[in-house]
């Protein structure tokens, strides 16, 4: 068994989906393994990951208008409010969604489905620098 770690940034502009399937589908396929397990896990707790349809860009559209309705936005609405009235909201997605996926790898290759992308999933209004840790493991 071999391992590999790499730590990604992703420069948001503000609350959405930030498609990285590209760029970690390269580092993994680049790191010689045939078979194994990727790990990604986002060092935040106001942004996550997912894994979600990459056709039809409608579905995230409709994904973010939903979670947005889920934990909306405002003053007085949460107590935590420290940085801001969307701090709270934020931490809800995050907590609504995941910090962390496994992902196959099989034949040198992410084992997604056709129509499946990873995203950062940001929750904050501003601009942020998002790290995502990729563990690869695997033969």
């Amino acid at each position: 068994m071999r391992q590999a770690i790499h730590h990604f940034d992703v420069e948001t502009r503000g609350k959405g989906f930030y498609d990285v399937t590209r760029v970690v589908s390269a580092w993994a396929g680049g790191q010689g393994l045939t078979t194994g397990l990727l790990t990604l896990f986002c060092r935040h707790t106001s942004a996550s990951l997912v894994i979600q349809e990459n056709a039809d860009p409608a579905v995230l559209r409709d994904l973010e208008r939903a979670f947005f309705g889920f934990a909306p936005e405002g003053e007085g609405l949460y107590e935590h409010d420290t940085e801001g009235p969307d701090d709270m909201p934020a931490h809800i997605r995050a907590a609504l969604t995941q910090t962390q996926l496994s992902i196959p790898l099989s034949r040198g290759a992410l084992a997604l489905g056709t129509w499946q992308g990873v995203y950062l999933f940001e929750h904050r209004r501003g601009a942020q620098t998002r790290e995502i840790v990729a563990h690869l493991l695997g033969a």
